[in-house]
């Protein structure tokens, strides 16, 4: 049984998230999308808010479960014995990145593979980063995460005093 992890920090998880890891299950019989509790950038939501959304979001595919992990990826992945990590690869610049954590990942432990999956062309400008920053401003994300995470993002950027969506 081949089990791989789709590690990131789904915040908020978006449409370019739930392709890779739908494409993923297509190819790999187990996909543990694990959400990282403790990443070198601010969070919006909660570790536990953010598990709960990517189960949301991934419910309908049977072979993929959603875990929090902490610590280094490599480690966390041979903890549940996958034997592939799974990144997703949007613009040229993604490469130079995910190539180095890749190379980092094998001189720790190179029994462990990396494979890229390259975003449908759909959701190749969709990231995180750019999908709070229109949130935040009130803008229309609809085309790019799931309607779960719409409201979630509307719920945290919404005035202090009006009520909750």
């Amino acid at each position: 049984m081949t089990k791989v992890v789709f590690p990131g920090s789904f915040d908020p998880i978006h449409l370019g998230h739930v392709d890779i890891a739908q494409r993923a299950s297509e190819v790999f019989e187990e996909v543990v999308v694990a959400v990282y509790d403790r990443p070198s950038k601010a969070l919006l939501f909660t570790s536990s808010e953010r598990i709960g959304m990517a189960k949301e979001c991934l419910k309908a595919y049977k072979n993929i479960v959603v875990v929090g992990y902490s610590g280094l990826t490599i480690n966390f992945a041979r903890e549940i014995q996958a034997k592939v990590i799974v990144r997703g690869l949007r613009v040229f610049s993604d490469y130079e990145n995910e190539f180095r954590m890749a190379l980092a990942n094998h001189r720790l432990n190179d029994e462990i593979d990396t494979i890229a999956l390259i975003t449908a062309e759909e959701n190749m400008f969709i990231s995180s980063t750019t999908v709070k920053e229109i949130a935040s401003f009130g803008g229309n994300v609809s085309s790019m995460v799931p309607p779960l995470v719409e409201k979630a993002l509307k719920n945290k950027y919404r005035p202090r005093d009006a009520e909750p969506i």
